[in-house]
């Protein structure tokens, strides 16, 4: 019997893109669920996974392409990385045929060697997939909605039942679909084999500049948890890797390292906002370095919920890490994105949620104390006072986003107060 399909918030946004570009694809990270979403959508598949058939496809792809190509439509090509030349061969169908929806790709990594000569642009468009949020895996109720608070909708305000430990559990559970549809004790486990399985086996000695220190990727990886939902510098990260072992690992070296996690869509990172101000006030522009789940840094800290519960000042990266991607994941589906501000003068904002029309809310990620929450909402005001509303727009809504406060509802300066396990696109 088929597996139950589990809906996804991609999947809005994929049909669109379906309707409207010849082939589309859909890249994240391995475990995140790609190839399920796409086998929903597609009415044919080329399983490129399977040993046996990537062979005979790459025989197949210099010799006669349309073999590979040919099914009902959409068509899906699964891991389409491993045999980068059939990426021409989609973007020359499409290109002769001029029909949308025909082909759907997906990819955990991106070609280093054998890249396709043309980029696909206007025929294959991209799409970024990430793990489950909270609402997708039924973990937040979903009774406040970003989409309705952006359209000038008012919140309820309304109890919400999630505790400190329950979103301590998520943030090492992660948004796996396996760890959602297989809940166990062993849950937790997913994540730390992920990352054994990803130093050892997924990573080739031809995407390194010098030789492959597996115990050294481990070492950056681990850096980069402790870091986590920050912009920490390079020179922070090879201090790190080195230790006591002066001169062993270089930039250079690292920052090859950070390319490889990149390019195996590890890391997630936040880029910064450069808003119009009132002031001379400089903005920084070094993006925050995430991971796409925060299970990935509690994994590579070699930590669980229970640590977490113990290590507050950890916790809160840790969390910040999970609000990230599940904002991420919400925005996509609204055809926004998710930016951070940061300047010259300390002042810092955890997310700026943007919209293509300009539209645009800021939220302060907090672990939920009554004094972490009014130090948020001082920090949100303050911001708001910064921005030239001559030049660009009010925020629509201001937002402290928590992990576990028992209520949510608004401020009498305005100010949201939304625990994570109520929030939705």
């Amino acid at each position: 019997m088929a597996k139950e399909y589990i809906p996804r918030l991609i999947d809005s946004v994929l049909q669109k893109h379906l309707e409207f570009y010849g082939a589309v694809l859909v890249e994240g990270c391995k475990w995140c669920g790609k190839s399920t979403t796409a086998r929903h959508f597609a009415k044919s598949c080329l399983e490129l996974q399977d040993p046996r058939v990537r062979r005979t496809s790459m025989e197949l792809v210099e010799l006669s392409p349309n073999v590979l190509l040919d099914g009902d439509k959409p068509r899906m090509i699964d891991e389409w990385q491993d045999v980068p030349e059939i990426w021409d061969a989609i973007r020359y169908d499409v290109d002769k045929s001029g029909l949308a929806g025909q082909y759907i790709l997906t990819g955990s990594a991106t070609p280093r060697k054998n890249k396709p000569r043309h980029s696909g642009i206007g025929r294959i468009a991209r799409l970024k997939m990430r793990p489950m949020s909270l609402f997708e895996s039924g973990d937040s109720t979903g009774e406040v909605s970003l989409g309705g608070l952006f359209d000038g909708g008012e919140m309820s305000n309304m109890v919400v039942a999630r505790e400190l430990s329950d979103i301590a559990f998520l943030c090492a559970r992660g948004g796996w679909p396996l760890s959602v549809v297989r809940p166990s004790k062993n849950v937790i486990g997913v994540a730390r084999d992920y990352l054994n399985v990803l130093v050892q086996n997924d990573i080739g000695t031809d995407d390194v500049v010098g030789y492959y220190n597996a115990s050294k990727m481990r070492r950056l990886i681990r850096s980069l948890a402790r870091n986590i939902a920050t912009p920490v510098s390079l020179n922070t990260i090879v201090a790190d890797v080195r230790g006591d072992e002066e001169g062993t690992f270089s930039k250079v070296t690292a920052t090859s390292y950070l390319s490889i996690l990149e390019n195996l869509h590890i890391m997630d990172n936040v880029e910064a906002w450069i808003p119009k101000l009132r002031s001379k006030t400089e903005a920084r522009m070094a993006s925050k370095r995430n991971f796409a789940d925060p299970s990935l840094a509690v994994a590579a800290l070699y930590a669980s919920e229970r640590d977490l519960m113990n290590d507050l000042n950890t916790f809160g990266l840790i969390f910040e890490s999970l609000a990230l991607r599940d904002l991420k994941i919400y925005m996509q589906s609204l055809g926004g994105e998710v930016l951070y501000y940061r300047d010259s003068y300390g002042q810092e904002c955890d997310a700026i949620l943007h919209l293509e029309n300009g539209n645009w809310a800021a939220v302060e990620v907090k672990l939920g104390s009554s004094e972490s929450i009014e130090n948020g909402a001082r920090s949100l005001l303050k911001l708001r006072e910064k921005v030239d509303t001559d030049e660009m727009r009010e925020p629509v809504f201001l937002m402290v986003l928590t992990a576990a406060s028992k209520y949510a509802y608004k401020r009498k300066d305005g100010v949201y107060v939304v625990p994570i396990g109520c929030l939705r696109d």
